[in-house]
């Protein structure tokens, strides 16, 4: 109490109100990866996709070669920056994507390096200490480092994730089951996961075709390579035979007139008539000869398209070939304005092109839609999935069975599967501690880090307090407050408070004297966690008819 020494009207305000415990967020995930621009391993914090172009730029553009066939198609192939390399070798722009499009809300981004950088294990492992000094992150996504040369350098950072959310207590790791990884036995025989600290990550299987397009804003680096028409010069293009026979005349015409054909049989001589000075495509000349052919007479010769694109002729007494097409290469920005309709057509073609992606980004974002509509206590599964169009492997009983239960290690790997008339579901609610009962699902453990995050931030204020009964009763009044209301959520399983939770404090209950003397305040709390239904088991059984 103040004393006062000055006469006069003094107000003083007491607090009456009980501290209370406010809840942490629980789904506020960091990526770990490569970025075009940006602030090297300082985690940033985002809310949108603006945020992210404002911060680190846009996303790496993806080279592309099409193949304009003679027939008008376009064939379209990647072109790989490293050999076996599947584009996009950066996945942070797609994965913030994903996430957002299922449901994420804020995050973090840990940019471990700029695109072009040489990828290296060292990166990420610099990225994830920056990570650990961030109070606010929850859940830890290595997204570029399943890209990484030796699959053992993204294992080995796997285990260092782990790692760091059993030290920190208050995040949880999404890792992927490598593509390729059937049955995901690499991922659990990898020394570098190893048996540590498995209750604090789920691993998820497979990768998921995605409706997301390539990138492409350099359109510099789209090659596009126009099928070739015949040129004719001004007194036609003169194939010579390989047989002893005249040569075959190419004639120019005047545009507009039907191509014809003349055969004389005496000087075995094909001439091609009415060529437009324009040129001709092979597909326009083998469809005109095809229509010739069928109400006159080829007498030795024949016309067909081959596979590079050329001409054949086909006499009887051997082949005569014309040249094979020119092919005109170009980029896609050449076309914008001087071939609209080709250019219309490739847009069109790379537009069908979809990214596969691992399928933590979306589930982050499921985890955090879960958390916010349900509670971080309701599974994140059977769920699902956005801007997918199907896992990139389909997932049968037979084959979730041995993913769901691992005997040997314990790791289980949750599944995403594609059902009839239910399109691409979560289907699994595991850790990697599959096999303990205590923290066998995801929902479990990240409600105790809940828990236990938000329950130490409340308890703050009473360090070098009094370690007395009165201190003890605050803090228990704040904690059960706090517990009674997840219970009334359905957080907690019990028919009444008292057999969902516990908590207990004070001197021959929790505390010795001597406890007292060092200075420790111990408070014992349990709850009694609510855990998915993962098998619904429905018994049938015939009853005998009874009497009337």
């Amino acid at each position: 109490m103040l004393t006062y020494k000055t006469p006069g009207v003094y107000v003083e305000e007491i607090a009456t109100l009980p501290p209370s415990v406010a809840a942490v967020a629980t789904a506020i995930p960091a990526f770990l990866g490569y970025t075009e621009s940006g602030l090297i391993k300082q985690p940033i914090r985002l809310t949108s996709m603006v945020d992210y172009a404002q911060y680190f730029g846009g996303p790496k553009s993806t080279a592309f070669t099409v193949n304009q066939t003679v027939s008008g198609d376009l064939q379209v192939t990647k072109t790989l920056t490293k050999a076996g390399e599947t584009p996009p070798d950066y996945l942070m722009y797609y994965s913030l994507k994903m996430y957002f499009d299922n449901g994420g809300g804020p995050c973090y981004v840990v940019s471990v390096g700029n695109y072009g950088s040489n990828r290296q294990h060292s990166d990420f492992t610099d990225g994830l200490n920056a990570l650990a000094k961030e109070d606010e992150p929850t859940l830890i996504l290595l997204t570029d480092a399943v890209n990484l040369a030796d699959p053992n350098d993204y294992y080995g950072l796997c285990g260092e994730a782990l790692a760091q959310c059993e030290k920190l207590g208050d995040r949880f790791a999404i890792l992927d089951v490598l593509d390729g990884d059937t049955g995901a036995q690499a991922f659990r025989n990898a020394p570098g996961i190893g048996m540590n600290h498995l209750k604090y990550g789920a691993a998820y299987y497979p990768y998921l075709q995605s409706t997301l397009p390539y990138d492409y804003h350099d359109k510099s680096q789209v090659t596009v390579i126009l099928a070739s028409t015949y040129q004719p010069a001004a007194g036609g293009i003169k194939v010579i035979s390989t047989y002893s026979a005249p040569n075959l005349d190419i004639q120019p015409g005047t545009a507009g007139v039907p191509i014809d054909f003349d055969v004389t049989d005496s000087n075995s001589t094909l001439t091609i008539k009415n060529v437009p000075a324009s040129g001709i495509d092979a597909k326009t000349l083998v469809d005109a000869w095809k229509a010739w052919k069928a109400k006159n007479n080829p007498v030795k010769f024949d016309i067909a398209q081959v596979g590079d694109g050329s001409i054949k002729v086909q006499p009887t007494s051997g082949p005569v070939t014309m040249p094979p097409l020119s092919e005109s290469t170009t980029t896609l920005d050449a076309l914008v304005n001087t071939q609209t309709q080709v250019y219309n057509q490739v847009v069109a073609a790379l537009a069908l092109q979809r990214i596969v992606m691992p399928p933590s980004p979306a589930i982050a974002g499921i985890y955090a839609a879960v958390d916010r509509d349900r509670g971080v206590w309701k599974a994140p599964a059977n769920v699902s999935v956005a801007s997918v169009l199907g896992p990139k492997v389909k997932v049968t009983n037979d084959d979730q069975e041995n993913l769901n239960v691992d005997p040997t290690a314990g790791k289980s790997i949750n599944a995403i599967r594609s059902f009839v008339g239910k399109g691409t579901l979560v289907w699994g609610a595991r850790t990697l501690a599959g096999n303990d009962n205590e923290w066998r699902y995801v929902n479990v453990r990240r409600l105790f880090n809940m828990i236990e995050e938000s329950t130490r931030k409340a308890s703050a204020f009473a360090v070098f307090e009094a370690n007395d009964a009165t201190t003890w009763l605050k803090v228990k009044g704040m904690i059960e407050a706090f517990l009674h209301g997840l219970w009334e959520q359905g957080a907690l399983a019990g028919p009444t408070s008292q057999s969902a939770y516990f908590v207990n404090v004070g001197l021959g209950k929790t505390m010795t004297t001597q406890d007292i003397l060092e200075g420790r305040m111990i408070v014992e709390i349990g709850v009694a966690a609510v855990r998915p239904a993962e098998f619904i088991i429905i018994r049938f059984s015939h009853k005998l008819q009874g009497a009337s």
